[in-house]
């Protein structure tokens, strides 16, 4: 698909889709429930688009991550073996995609991010300051580096907010800098799995390139945020994604049933 098959306003349309997807997912992920629609919209065929969307997602993770290390939020150092095994689990994923159907995890998903959802909304006091951790580097490296990783691999939607709740939860980091290594351990993921969508050669790069930094501008915005409002930004826009992304999933999978049924109850 060319320049000329798609036209520069559509390329416009899609830079300022970019830009509000990666500051959003900067701050709670879910930039995908943007991106993804759009690319889907313009014509652009369901497996490039989720090729062309890893590419443009790799200008979030990147530009935020960059932000959040220059500013001293995150130390490489400690976290070079959760890096590691991210990229390990994003490889495995997307090898293993290739053999089997992923339709066990578009209806455990929905659930999942609902879940998180909630969990944010009813403990109001989760990640207002760094607790006493659960799991040290190689424990947490294994499970959640490599377990996330994996996914994001195979599927992807919400590996933000996962990366997020596992910082929360087994490090006991306060949510601004959770929400700061997450991104670190997204772009791990998406550097990882990326690497096969260009070996299958269904990237749109002009597509991906003008979507990538947009991508790259609206994280930068976001990235600050994060740092200034921390948790009182965080907190409410991680919920909301959370609902709107369960809410997308479920019609997205099953909509003709939720149809069928609203028009026998109304």
């Amino acid at each position: 698909m060319e320049w000329s098959l798609l036209g520069p306003e559509i390329y416009g349309i899609l830079f300022l889709v970019a830009i509000v997807a990666g500051f959003i997912d900067s701050i709670a992920g879910g930039g995908g429930l943007l991106t993804i629609p759009a690319l889907l919209s313009v014509g652009v065929s369901p497996v490039q688009t989720l090729a062309t969307n890893k590419l443009q997602a790799v200008g979030s993770s990147f530009s935020a991550s960059l932000y959040f290390i220059r500013r001293g939020v995150v130390d490489l150092r400690s976290q070079r073996f959760a890096i590691v095994m991210t990229i390990i689990g994003a490889v495995l994923g997307a090898l293993l995609v290739q053999f089997m159907s992923p339709d066990f995890l578009r209806y455990l998903l929905p659930v999942l991010v609902i879940m998180i959802g909630l969990y944010f909304l009813l403990v109001p006091n989760i990640g207002a300051e760094d607790r006493r951790h659960l799991l040290g580097p190689i424990a947490f490296g294994c499970l959640a580096g490599c377990g996330i990783g994996f996914y994001d691999g195979m599927f992807g939607p919400g590996t933000g907010s996962f990366f997020a709740l596992s910082y929360v939860m087994l490090c006991g980091y306060n949510l601004a800098k959770a929400t700061a290594h997450a991104k670190v351990l997204n772009f791990a993921s998406n550097i990882g799995a990326l690497g096969f969508f260009i070996l299958g050669g269904q990237i749109l790069w002009l597509v991906g390139v003008v979507m990538l930094i947009g991508q790259m501008i609206g994280a930068r915005l976001g990235a600050s945020l994060v740092l200034s409002k921390g948790k009182k930004l965080i907190r409410p826009l991680l919920v909301t994604i959370s609902f709107l992304m369960s809410i997308k999933l479920l019609y997205d999978h099953h909509g003709e049933t939720l149809r069928s049924w609203l028009a026998f109850y109304f």
